[in-house]
């Protein structure tokens, strides 16, 4: 009898099965722009109905919120103990924090010389601002204390990042100091690691449909014609957005520092920067930064999970322009004008106050207030100014993101070319894509 079952053809797929196989034939990245779109014009069409739908959104940030602790505490922890020797560690942290100082600097000087050409504060009118006050930043001796959690399970429920990052640096670097006989919870520490980005996979399928709701909101309840309000101010954030991401983050930092071509470096985080822009949060956008780091750029897991974390804390370049930009806008309406002192003080403040800014949605407003009263302005005219950019600010917020998320993944890919933990042949690959 003939056994004629290996040459029985597979059944053929139904339209469902047809359908989901072309859906997720398409690059992640390309289903996320498309989902942007569509959510931006379905936003303008339907208006304030658009909120109907803001549970979608609101869903895809909680799952992506919900694994930031888990996977910051899992990947710095497996990634000091990967590491072996702590001398790398210490090699790894002066170098993030000195280019992270270098591209804040370079973002606050690109606010202040793009607010000065614009001019976005001369003219403006406050008649119909509501005076909005702004909570005092920490005071910098207090951040730093507190950086020692008196709980690290407390401070993980309560999602105090520098906290986690300062216990999971410990437990890598006990789990070095430990030896062999720690080698159970190195692998366990990497295991864990493994299955938070496989979960990560799992949730970014997702994102279409978070991005589509989430822009439709935006777009519903703010719509462009809101954006006519703060047009001039609304350039330069562009203006200054662009230019950061392109040439600080791409040229500079890429191209110039770390040696590589800057387009597979933009098509590798193409992920991320979707994400970043919709969700306006660098915290919300940590786990897709550190997938896409390790399997698009080729960044190795002790880098990114060192880098990356620390970065959506303190890396906040588009915050930092955006502040800048704020306090010339202030200066402008208010018509203080401004020395050469004046801007140094500005561009020194903004440089330092930028790296307190919260992770979240407008945290940039939080600091200004430190950075206004450093050139004269009062807490009342402070109040004004934010009341009158918060109902924009929204949009704004989610333009000045990009440079935020740009910020961490350019420093953590020249950090580890620097350090020859980068697979540079996985980078180039994004050449092809």
């Amino acid at each position: 009898m003939t056994d004629t079952s290996a040459a029985t053809p597979p059944p053929t797929p139904g339209p469902l099965g047809r359908a989901l196989r072309a859906w997720f034939g398409i690059a992640l990245w390309k289903r996320i722009l498309a989902a942007l779109v569509v959510g931006a014009v379905v936003g303008v069409l339907w208006g304030e109905g658009a909120t109907a739908i803001g549970w979608i959104g609101e869903l895809f940030v909680r799952l992506i919120r919900m694994l930031v602790v888990p996977l910051v505490f899992l990947t710095i922890a497996s990634g000091v103990a990967a590491l072996a020797d702590p001398r790398r560690l210490g090699s790894i942290g002066i170098k993030t924090l000195g280019m992270y100082v270098f591209t804040t600097a370079l973002a606050v000087t690109t606010g202040l010389v793009v607010a000065t050409l614009i001019g976005p504060g001369i003219g403006a009118s406050f008649a119909d601002a509501v005076p909005r006050a702004v909570a005092e930043p920490q005071d910098p001796a207090r951040l730093f204390i507190e950086i020692i959690p008196d709980n690290p399970i407390g401070a993980m429920a309560n999602g105090a990042t520098l906290s986690v990052i300062f216990f999971a640096i410990l437990v890598g670097a006990g789990v070095i100091a430990a030896g062999k006989e720690a080698e159970p919870v190195r692998r366990l520490l990497a295991s864990g690691t493994e299955v938070m980005l496989r979960i990560v996979g799992f949730v970014m399928e997702t994102a279409p449909f978070g991005v589509f709701a989430l822009i439709a909101v935006v777009m519903g309840t703010s719509g462009p014609a809101s954006f006519l309000a703060v047009l001039k101010l609304a350039i330069c954030v562009v203006v200054g957005a662009t230019f950061v991401t392109l040439v600080v983050h791409g040229l500079i930092v890429v191209r110039l520092l770390a040696w590589l071509p800057t387009l597979p470096f933009f098509r590798g985080i193409a992920d991320a920067i979707m994400v970043g822009f919709s969700t306006s949060s660098s915290s919300a956008t940590l786990p897709v930064a550190i997938r896409v780091a390790e399997r698009n750029l080729g960044v190795s897991p002790p880098v990114a999970s060192t880098v990356l974390p620390l970065g959506a804390t303190i890396g906040m370049d588009g915050a930092a322009m955006y502040v800048a930009m704020l306090t010339l806008f202030a200066a402008q309406a208010f018509g203080v004008d401004l020395s050469l002192a004046d801007y140094l003080v500005i561009a020194g403040t903004t440089t330092i106050v930028a790296m307190g800014v919260a992770p979240v949605p407008s945290g940039s407003l939080f600091v200004l207030a430190a950075v206004l009263h450093a050139i004269g302005i009062t807490p009342a005219q402070t109040a004004i100014v934010v009341g009158f950019i918060l109902p924009f600010d929204r949009i704004l917020d989610m333009i000045r993101t990009v440079p935020n998320v740009t910020s961490d993944l350019s420093i953590a890919t020249a950090v580890a070319r620097w350090e020859g933990e980068m697979d540079v042949a996985v980078y180039r690959s994004r050449d092809d894509v």
